[in-house]
């Protein structure tokens, strides 16, 4: 069973006491801001800042706290409460676009970059290097002309009450967070001396995690990693059990804070540093955020920062990127979630609501009555690359009875769900309230499709009242745990009344995303429910290579001994048919597990599970399929690899109305057979089932002749061995199906010497119907035979061999014989040897 992070420490932090979720849709729009540097540039680095600024920026001068274009510098909204984010995420990759990323300042320098001046030239105030412009030679103006053909994409400007700003966007600017190795390093390590020397001056630290020329981006950056692993959230402070602190000067002095005091120690450091941060205070979807509570009216709960990189902002929190708290031991998490740096607004906006509607960074705004109706998204649900179909609010309404929720996603991703009853504990909308590694309960109360571009979750309340409805996923080729990425509400009127659904263990109905890595191209089954005419349904899978299969049925009053009775597969190189039986009216569970068919050492792993629905028209116990059938049956990658051939039947269940039935196949010369007949019955038959099974060689082809004695559901197993001192090995069973009222007649009894050539052309029945006294005729091929002859009845009767080398003749049967004898000699010994031995029942005659 996989484990299922029930995140109780994931709460995004708030002033009130419950939580709850948001929603966000992304739009993309290209924008390339730069940074320009607070040390003397080198040349590469004017260059940069000359070519990738617009001209009106570089004129205009800067301040260490100030905003542009009218916006008031260094404003300090009074801290409000809040704190870390819902459930972990793994950092994203920002990926470069286009050919190769621009040079300039948002890439680090390479090693021996700096300025070789002496350092009292190089040693300029943030003021004067903002205002510095360099002067450059037209061929390296020329050169970075031609390593940029086209001029950077222009920032878009949003149009604020006090005027309009530009927002930037994550992925223009440029190389992925791979190039923030160093500087994560290093950040990291200053953060350890500074500790271990307890330093707690804010410009210091500012200097120290900043040191090494570096542009805005790696300097914002320093300051990012540094806050996130020297900062804990101040868990006492916010449950009101300590004073809460918020300035920069406690903060660092304590190595606490609560969201306030993060936003204002990230402002106090890019001041430092020279790159223009701002506070923006709002509404967050935290530990105390309700589903279907209105904010309007109400303080804001929550501050994070918004910061000017190259002319454009961005958003970041680095409460939120710092970890999370476990609510029910009051621990703090520490752990970094990267996704909360530089937040694309259209993903932000999910769960960030500022007071100011320009922080948003839209181009659209949006509302807040739009925000309170958003669906919680999680950083995870970023990351994964998921996008949500349906529903577009996180409140969801049943529709008799029934709901259901789709996820898109860009690659495949394993999901898992959990439904539960809302009301009791902290019923929020923030975190899972599982312990980690449960799974999640209720699973009959949907029914969850994956496929590798989404899924589709059924819902199937068992009562009217309202659900908390959390959907939960990992990458489909991980073997690791599984991480909330988004929450609904689930309001239901009215229920519906329904059948029982068996449990399904292994999280979702249908093919698993991991079933095209096992080998299945395509699944006749493509409905959530397969509804079964009559109780029947065939299955089938389309493979890429040959594969072994084990399958499971259930059924909430099907015993396992009777399960086992109902399904019959066939193994074919690049098909798997599964012939499914239902015995019982009601929901059905079919879970199929494959592995390569060559690797008989590996395990076999989930591909599918399948929810079978039989309203009606279930069969007969006496329909089923016989006890121990073979996990191969019909003809398929077994038989092929033994060499056999041209079977007359392809399919794995044979049927018959007349009792009788004939299947032949070609096999290689040196390749002994042995075949069986069997059915479930109390007590044995007589004469036994062997006698109503016939098996003939000529050349290399075989006929299997079944004479069937009752109605009912036959196993035929076929095996071989390659020579008379191994071990015969099962190829394959058939399923007859006989339909007949009229009883098959048994055939002769083989002995030893009917071998491969030997044909039985008349009588075929071994049980002879005959009078006394009357005449019966013998067409038989004994191949290499110098006699033959039938011992019983009025003596010896021989036969002779016609131009067609058919050994012929009639046989008088005599009064009071009850056994007939074909006898031949082969080869050089006159050795009389029985080949066959046919029963006669005696009629009496009609008197005249």
């Amino acid at each position: 069973m996989s484990e299922v992070i029930i995140q109780k420490f994931s709460f995004p932090f708030s002033c009130s006491s419950q939580p709850c979720q948001p929603e966000a849709t992304p739009t993309k729009s290209p924008a390339r801001p730069t940074v320009p540097s607070t040390q003397s540039p080198s040349q590469e680095e004017r260059l940069n800042h000359r070519s990738l600024l617009d001209p009106a920026q570089l004129s205009q001068p800067r301040t260490a706290g100030g905003l542009q274009n009218g916006t008031p510098g260094g404003s300090e909204p009074a801290p409000a409460e809040g704190g870390p984010p819902p459930p972990s995420s793994q950092v994203p990759q920002l990926v470069p676009r286009g050919s190769s990323p621009r040079p300039g300042v948002l890439e680090p320098q390479a090693e021996g970059a700096e300025d070789q001046r002496p350092a009292a030239k190089r040693q300029l105030s943030s003021d004067s290097s903002a205002r510095t412009v360099g002067v450059l030679k037209k061929t390296a103006l020329r050169k970075a002309g031609e390593a940029r053909p086209g001029p950077p994409p222009r920032a878009r400007g949003l149009q604020g009450p006090e005027g309009s700003i530009s927002r930037g966007r994550r992925k223009d600017l440029g190389p992925s967070t791979g190039v923030f190795l160093r500087v994560d390093a290093h950040a990291f390590q200053a953060g350890m001396e500074l500790k271990e020397q307890c330093v707690c001056s804010v410009a210091t630290i500012a200097r120290s995690i900043t040191q090494g020329g570096w542009g805005e981006l790696e300097r914002l950056r320093a300051i990012w990693v540094w806050l996130c692993n020297n900062i804990e959230y101040d868990l006492s402070g916010y449950l009101g059990q300590t004073e809460k602190l918020c300035s920069p000067e406690e903060v660092v002095a304590a190595g606490r804070a609560v969201c306030g005091g993060y936003a204002s120690l990230c402002l106090a450091l890019c001041r430092e540093v020279g790159v223009q941060c701002q506070q923006v205070p709002g509404f967050s979807k935290g530990i105390g955020y309700q589903q279907g509570r209105s904010l309007r009216g109400t303080r804001s709960d929550h501050m994070w920062n918004a910061v000017q990189l190259g002319g454009c902002w961005f958003l970041l929190d680095a409460c939120w990127g710092a970890g999370r708290v476990d609510m029910d031991t009051k621990n703090f998490i520490k752990r970094m979630d990267d996704f909360y740096f530089l937040t694309e607004p259209e993903d932000f906006i999910g769960s960030h609501f500022p007071d100011e509607q320009r922080w948003q960074l839209l181009d659209a705004p949006l509302a807040l009555e739009d925000f309170e109706r958003s669906v919680f998204r999680t950083s995870r649900f970023y990351t994964l690359g998921l996008s949500l179909i349906h529903p577009r609010h996180a409140l969801i309404l049943t529709e008799e009875g029934e709901a259901s929720v789709s996820v898109g996603s860009k690659r495949p991703v394993s999901f898992t769900y959990e439904v539960a009853p809302m009301g009791g504990r902290d019923e929020g909308m923030a975190g899972p309230r599982q312990s980690v590694g449960e799974a999640p309960e209720e699973a009959s109360w949907g029914l969850l499709t994956v496929t590798p571009r989404g899924m589709k979750l059924h819902l199937l309340p068992p009562a009217s009242g309202t659900y908390r409805v959390k959907l939960f996923a990992r990458p489909a080729d991980a073997d690791a745990t599984f991480l909330w990425v988004c929450s609904f509400t689930l309001q239901c009127p009215v229920a519906r009344a329904r059948e029982e659904i068996p449990d399904n263990p292994f999280l979702s109905w249908g093919l698993q995303p991991s079933a095209g890595a096992l080998g299945v191209e395509a699944c006749s089954q493509c409905s959530q429910v397969a509804e079964l005419e009559g109780g029947r349904l065939e299955l089938v899978l389309q493979t890429s290579r040959p594969l072994m299969l084990l399958w499971e049925l259930a059924h909430p009053g099907l015993e396992p001994a009777l399960s086992r009775r109902c399904l019959a597969a066939q193994v074919e190189p690049q098909r798997l048919t599964c012939h499914v039986l239902c015995p019982r009216t009601g929901f059905y569970r079919l879970s199929l597990f494959l592995r390569d068919y060559e690797k008989t050492d590996g395990e076999f792993q989930n591909a599918g599970n399948f929810l079978l629905h039989c309203a009606r028209g279930a069969v007969g116990l006496d329909e089923l399929f016989p006890p121990s059938l073979s996990s191969c049956c019909g003809p398929g990658t077994r038989t092929l690899a033994a060499g056999l051939s041209r079977f007359s039947h392809a399919g794995a269940l044979v049927s018959t109305q007349q009792g009788r039935c004939n299947l032949t196949f070609h096999t290689r010369a040196d390749l002994e057979l042995h075949a069986t007949l069997s059915r479930e019955e109390s007590p044995p038959p007589a004469p036994p089932l062997s006698r109503h099974l016939l098996c003939t060689y000529t050349d290399s082809k075989v006929t299997l002749s079944a004479s069937l004695p009752r109605p009912g559901v036959y196993r035929l197993g076929l095996y071989a061995r390659d020579g008379p001192e191994g071990d015969f090995r099962p190829l394959c069973d058939f399923v007859l199906k006989n339909g007949s009222q009229q009883p098959g007649p048994p055939f002769p009894c083989v002995f030893a010497a009917w071998r491969r050539g030997c044909v039985l052309l008349e009588p075929r029945s071994g049980r002879l119907e005959e009078a006394a006294g009357s005449w019966v005729r013998f067409r038989v091929k004994v191949p290499g035979a110098r006699r033959v002859a039938v011992l019983g009845g009025e003596g010896t009767a021989e036969l002779r061999q016609n131009r067609s080398r058919v050994w012929e003749g009639e046989v008088l049967t005599g009064s009071g014989q009850s056994q007939l004898r074909l006898v031949a000699v082969t080869g050089e010994s006159a050795d009389t040897a029985v080949l066959l031995t046919f029963d006669i029942h005696e009629q009496q005659k009609e008197e005249g």
